[in-house]
Order: structure tokens, then sequence, then C-alpha cells
């Protein structure tokens, strides 16, 4: 069977994505880089770019 990244959020639980809290990923988002939010929360950059892009069609 193959995965994919689609494949990997639709069976994720919201909770466990990335492991971040996303009220707090949601309020630093308007002030911050991309460079700082991966950096603060542990991430890689692609990382940061899927999470703001899950949230933004969500």
């Amino acid at each position: 069977m193959r995965n994919s990244a689609k494949g990997e959020f639709a069976h994720r639980k919201a909770s466990e994505l990335f492991h971040v809290d996303f009220h707090e990923f949601m309020r630093k988002e308007a002030d911050y880089t991309n460079y700082e939010l991966a950096s603060e929360f542990g991430l890689t950059l692609r990382d940061v770019r899927k999470l703001k892009k899950q949230l933004f069609r969500s």
C-alpha cells in the first residue's frame, strides 16, 4: 500500500499533528517568520509550510 502526505494527515488526530500546540502556533504565526516558527517549535521549514497549508484549508 502506498503512503502519501495527504494520507498521513487524514489518519492522524489533529492533536498529534507535528506535536504542536495549535493555539500557540496560530498566535505566533502572524508575528514570526517561518524560520522563527520552525526554531520555536522544533520543526523543519517544510513542516511549518505544511502546517500553515493544513490550517489554511480547515
